[in-house]
């Protein structure tokens, strides 16, 4: 097999690996909603990908890169120069990152969502928010980040997400969350926060499990090929997982919705600097975002009053931008790392991708919600989702035997 042919299976295994982690959002979300929220939360997370494919296909794949697949098959084999239909299954890659952003908002919007309209804003996210970003950062476009080395002596870096990733979803889902407003009961006029359980911890630990074991195909494979894939990518991600994992444990009193999103929170703030940081960095970083995600949640469920079911905004949102801003600190050649970052081109960096993803979650969320409505009616939420949109229940049989 020549190299082009290592890359092409090399990028594929990496793709596959984080396809396989919308099971780990799906199963996630199903667990931490009430029961009757779970087919639909496992619906919206697998056609949203499907969307998200057709979208990114069509326009934000061109909108990030400037790659069109109008072409003959011949061209399309050999596009960008590369060979082998290399930009193809680099398509393929980046969709699955792309994709993300819908199924991160999924966890904050969820039990309260109308099916379609959320279709639409899936639509409008993963072909025009997302990828102008995405085309800021890992594209070159505009300028922005030869204006950044230009200005503080470095472009921004963020090797696998943090920012562009977790940290759009997660902002984006701040506007998705306060457009729609919480779920019926969840706060009281009075003041009072009343808790809504989740309906299966085993489906909880299920998907958090499916998304750390595929996001070393999130982290290592962003390397884009064989020949830059990285030992020290899979350590890092492996000690901040296992920080964020201890410090929630620890923060959030053996809490297992804690303990199993910690470990999220951890290799989300390491995508940004998974190649460049000393693996005791990242354990730092990987602890400082578990007990980051603990706290803002609590922050944000009970004194803000903001019902973010999942979390998303702490988890994806704020460590995330932790990620991005921790990669220009742990980076430097002072604390042992590789060096080539500066702590004012993380910082704006972020700071632009964040103000990217709170603009676009209230545009695109506002809009929707002032022309054709985004919530569900109030007897449809009563009812549930599932029984509402899909007619049928996480346990039809179960259900019938009871009448």
């Amino acid at each position: 097999m020549n190299n082009a042919g290592f890359d092409v299976f090399f990028l594929t295994l990496g793709a596959a690996m984080v396809l396989a982690m919308h099971a780990g959002f799906a199963f996630l979300e199903a667990g931490t909603v009430r029961k009757k929220n779970q087919v639909n939360a496992l619906i919206r997370v697998l056609s949203d990908f499907g969307f998200s494919t057709v979208a990114y296909f069509f326009v934000g794949f061109f909108v990030a890169y400037g790659i069109s697949f109008f072409a003959p098959v011949a061209e399309l084999s050999v596009l960008g120069g590369k060979a082998n239909g290399y930009e193809m299954v680099h398509f393929f890659f980046l969709l699955t990152f792309a994709a993300a952003i819908p199924a991160i908002i999924s966890g904050g919007i969820t039990e309260r969502v109308r099916f379609w309209p959320n279709v639409l804003a899936s639509v409008l996210l993963v072909g025009l928010v997302y990828p102008f970003y995405e085309g800021l950062i890992w594209a070159g476009n505009y300028g922005y980040q030869g204006w950044l080395e230009g200005m503080f002596g470095a472009p921004f870096h963020d090797f696998a997400g943090s920012v562009v990733v977790h940290g759009m979803g997660g902002f984006i889902a701040l506007g998705a969350v306060l457009m729609l407003g919480a779920r019926k009961g969840r706060y009281t006029s009075s003041g009072r926060v009343n808790a809504i359980l989740p309906s299966n911890i085993p489906f909880l630990a299920l998907g958090s499990w499916i998304l750390c074991v595929g996001w070393f195909g999130f982290n290592v494979m962003s390397a884009g090929n064989v020949e830059g894939a990285s030992g020290l990518v899979a350590m890092n991600s492996l000690l901040a997982m296992v920080g964020g994992l201890l410090a929630a444990l620890v923060a959030g009193r053996n809490d297992p919705g804690f303990v199993h999103n910690g470990a999220l929170a951890g290799l989300v703030a390491i995508c940004a600097g998974s190649d460049i940081v000393h693996p005791i960095g990242a354990l730092v970083i990987g602890g400082i975002a578990g007990a980051a995600f603990v706290y803002g949640f609590q922050l944000v469920q009970n004194h803000l009053k903001i019902d973010d079911v999942l979390g998303v905004v702490p988890l994806h949102g704020a460590c995330g931008v932790w990620g991005g801003i921790a990669a220009g600190i742990f980076g430097s050649t002072a604390l042992g790392g590789a060096g080539g970052v500066t702590f004012m081109s993380q910082l704006i960096g972020t700071l632009t991708g964040l103000s990217i993803a709170v603009a676009g979650g209230f545009v695109v969320y506002g809009a929707i919600k002032a022309t054709i409505g985004i919530r569900l009616s109030e007897e449809d939420e009563y009812q549930g989702a599932d029984l509402a949109i899909h007619k049928i229940s996480s346990n039809p049989e179960q259900d019938m035997a009871g009448h």
